[in-house]
This record gives structure tokens, C-alpha cells and sequence, in this order.
């Protein structure tokens, strides 16, 4: 290859890491938040989802691109809240709850989103990044989602209030030790709720990426298992929302691959390499989930969820 094909290559996988991995960032942070405070949502997949088909429908209801973020981001927390809820009373099992609200979400959202397969919705605008460059390929693949700097951001906030923060301190004792939080005067059900809740909504960002920003338009094969590999990426970060944000780049990176290299012309395994996203999750489940061992970084309670 020549030199600016190259270019055009590592252009595309750096950017296509950015545009892919976003909805990996937003889902496996809310699913940090999650599973901080002792909680486990394999419901992810249908709140990311519900909140694709939300964000796109609030905004070519509205108009606007945000508005239909931040509706997007409300459905996503509404499907965590009751995820939340149910675990709470007793006798329910978090992992079956969650299968269980994954197929309500992404129910719901194909049947209310039948109206808006054909229809176009406002983008959210990209940061271009790529102005540098005089190749036009160079600067289409590094149009950067809006949403990505807030979702770093949001990493780091989350990494700084679970340190520093006495919200944060409550929602890792929680995650640690259900007794202690109680005998502290604390309600654990209480905590574990507004966490779910809110990683719901951050989890819901990543939804509105999808149909607001890459690929850009709602249907019904549009999240192709991101929420439930989310799980797996919070593993492999330990529980850290600042390696969350490195987990999702080599997601998004390895998600870009294919297409980057057929943008220069190589075409043959382009589906093999559309596979790598989903062997790298069993190559990281396999190496940090051993029987009987508990993973470096894991909150004490979700060795006993119910």
C-alpha cells in the first residue's frame, strides 16, 4: 500500500473506534455504575435498544438531535428503574430479571418502532477532526461523535466521585458489603435503585449514538449484542470507569477494522473481520472469569447476587 493509504487506514480505524466504540463507553459505564453498587443488569441490551428507537423517534418528533438524546436517555433509565425495582423484593433474581427486561426493551422497541424505519431523523452534529488532512477519505473518518468528549468526561467524573465523593463512597460500600451499608443506617435497595436508574441513563447515550450519529437511522438489527458485550468490557476494565473508556476504544477499534480496510481496497475477510468484536468478548471472558475465583476489582456483593 502507499504511503497515504496508510494514512487513510489508521485515519479509519481511529475514527472508526471513536464513531463504534461510543455506544460501548456510554453502555459499559452505566453498567460500571451498575454493578458499583452491587447490581448486575443483563437487561442492557434492551435499554440501549429502547433508548436507539426513543432518541431517534424523540428527535424527528421534535426536531432536534439533543432533545431526542435526552429522551432517549429518560427511556433507558425508565427500563432500568424497573429492572431495579423488581430486584429489590425479595426472592427475585437479578440475572433472570434482567433476560427478562432485554426482551421487554428491544419488544417494545420493535413494535414502536415500526413507523420509523423509513423516515430520517436530525444528526448530531460531528467534531471534525481530520481538517488537517487534504484527503477527503482522511476527513470523513475522522468526523467525530459529539457525544464521545462528554462520555470521557463522564469517565472521569464517575472515576473521581467513587473516590472522593460520599455518593460515590456509598454506592462502592454498597457493591461491597450490603451488611455494613446497613448497619450504617443506609437503605442498600434504596442505593442499588438510583444507581440502576442512572446507569440506565448513561446507558441510554450510547442508544441515542447509534440512531442519532453511526449508522445514523433506526432498525431493528441495530445493536448486534452491544449491550450484552458492555458486561463483558466492564470485566475486562475492572470495574475502573477510566480503563471503561480504553475497553471501549479497542471495542470500537476492533468493530472498524473490516470496513477501514476495505476503504483502501482490501476486501477479502471482510467478514471475518466484522467477527472480532465478538471473539475478543470470549477471548476476555475466558481469560478473566475463572471458576471459584473472584475477578481482581469486583464488588464483594456480586459474588452473592440472588
Amino acid at each position: 500500500m502507499s504511503a497515504d493509504q496508510w494514512i487513510a487506514l489508521f485515519a479509519g480505524i481511529v475514527g472508526g473506534a471513536l464513531r463504534v466504540g461510543a455506544p460501548f463507553l456510554f453502555v459499559s459505564l452505566g453498567e460500571c455504575l451498575t454493578e458499583k453498587s452491587g447490581r448486575i443488569n443483563l437487561g442492557l441490551e434492551g435499554v440501549l435498544v429502547l433508548s436507539a428507537m426513543a432518541s431517534f423517534g424523540g428527535a424527528y418528533l421534535t426536531g432536534s438531535a439533543w432533545l431526542g438524546v435526552l429522551i432517549g436517555a429518560g427511556a433507558g433509565a425508565a427500563l432500568a428503574l424497573l429492572h431495579g425495582l423488581l430486584c429489590s423484593l425479595d426472592g427475585v433474581n437479578d440475572v433472570a430479571t434482567g433476560i427478562a427486561l432485554m426482551l421487554l426493551g428491544t419488544g417494545l422497541a420493535f413494535y414502536l418502532g415500526k413507523p420509523l424505519i423509513q423516515p430520517q431523523a436530525p444528526q448530531i452534529p460531528p467534531i471534525p477532526l481530520g481538517e488537517w488532512s487534504s484527503s477527503a477519505a482522511v476527513r470523513a473518518a475522522l468526523q467525530v461523535n459529539a457525544l464521545v468528549p462528554i462520555g470521557v468526561a463522564l469517565a472521569a467524573l464517575m472515576w473521581w466521585g467513587f473516590a472522593r465523593t460520599r455518593a460515590g463512597l456509598l454506592v462502592r460500600l454498597a457493591g461491597d458489603s450490603a451488611s455494613a451499608t446497613r448497619a450504617l443506617g443506609y437503605s442498600v435497595p434504596g442505593i442499588r435503585i438510583a444507581a440502576t436508574t442512572a446507569g440506565g441513563f448513561i446507558a441510554g447515550l450510547g442508544g441515542a449514538s447509534l440512531t442519532l450519529f453511526y449508522p445514523g437511522s433506526w432498525n431493528e438489527g441495530i445493536s448486534s449484542g452491544q449491550g450484552l458485550i458492555a458486561v463483558a468490557l466492564v470485566i475486562f476494565a475492572r470495574w475502573s470507569p477510566l480503563r471503561c473508556v480504553g475497553a471501549a476504544l479497542l471495542f470500537g477499534g476492533a468493530g472498524a477494522l473490516g470496513p477501514a480496510l476495505q476503504s483502501v481496497g482490501i476486501g477479502w475477510g471482510y467478514h471475518l473481520f466484522n467477527t472480532v468484536p465478538y471473539v475478543l468478548t470470549l477471548v476476555i471472558l475466558y481469560a478473566s472469569c475463572k471458576p471459584g475465583t473472584a475477578a481482581a476489582g469486583s464488588p464483594g456483593e456480586l459474588s452473592s447476587t440472588r
